[in-house]
């Protein structure tokens, strides 16, 4: 499949390099050097958003704000000169789907890139479908999760791929650690604290999805309320 990319970097030299990179990779690629022109492509809806948190104009966060406000499910990933964990966690919490700090091999951004695109563009061969619970029905091959009255909610692509991992393991004692290993892949640096806010996003945006906190170890998906 040809994914359509679109990297905001204002380093012009890092900007050239990195999209030689995502084109080799047989991608349609656009790029930007300014978050302005970026905001003006949001409409677009690319497959894949790669932004820098630092642009001369408006910064990445505001970016990812109104491309979530607009198309939730988009993956983002952050890259930043600033390897600092509370960039990490803002990035997580405004939902971006991976973080890279600088300086970073550019084969290792297409790397995470492609496992992102895999996992959220491949279609499931087993069953597009699967009742979660009476108040929920999910479309594992649309990435929708749908309610009782079939109106869509809109979940990002960490609150689709953490409410997936808890359906596929109900009634089973997570740990952090290993929530953080599914949804965020073991590459990820940081502190399990993005576990907890995924999980209160979640639970406020299906609040009928009964999900036990199980103090100092991790979570559970029980039987609906």
């Amino acid at each position: 499949m040809s994914y359509r990319v679109y990297l905001v970097e204002d380093e012009e030299n890092l900007n050239h390099l990195l999209y030689s990179y995502l084109a080799k990779e047989g991608w349609e690629v656009q790029s930007f050097l300014t978050g302005l022109k970026a905001k003006k492509a949001i409409v677009d809806n690319p497959h894949l958003w790669i932004l820098d948190i630092m642009l001369p104009d408006i910064d990445g966060y505001q970016l990812i704000g109104e491309i979530k406000d607009r198309y939730p499910r988009t993956p983002v990933i952050f890259i930043s000169a600033r390897d600092d964990s509370l960039d990490r966690v803002l990035g997580l919490e405004k939902g971006s789907d991976d973080y890279l700090a600088k300086p970073f091999l550019p084969r290792e951004l297409i790397i995470r890139s492609n496992k992102l695109l895999e996992r959220i563009y491949k279609s499931n061969k087993d069953t597009d479908e699967q009742v979660i619970s009476a108040a929920y029905l999910i479309d594992i091959k649309k990435r929708k999760v749908l309610n009782q009255k079939r109106e869509e909610i809109a979940l990002t692509s960490k609150e689709f791929d953490l409410l997936l991992f808890f359906t596929k393991h109900k009634q089973q004692a997570l740990s952090r650690k290993q929530i953080l290993s599914h949804v965020w892949d073991t590459n990820y640096v940081g502190t399990e604290r993005v576990v907890d806010d995924l999980v209160r996003r979640l639970r406020k945006k299906l609040s009928a999805l009964n999900l036990e906190t199980l103090y100092g170890y991790g979570y559970r998906l029980v039987e609906s309320k």
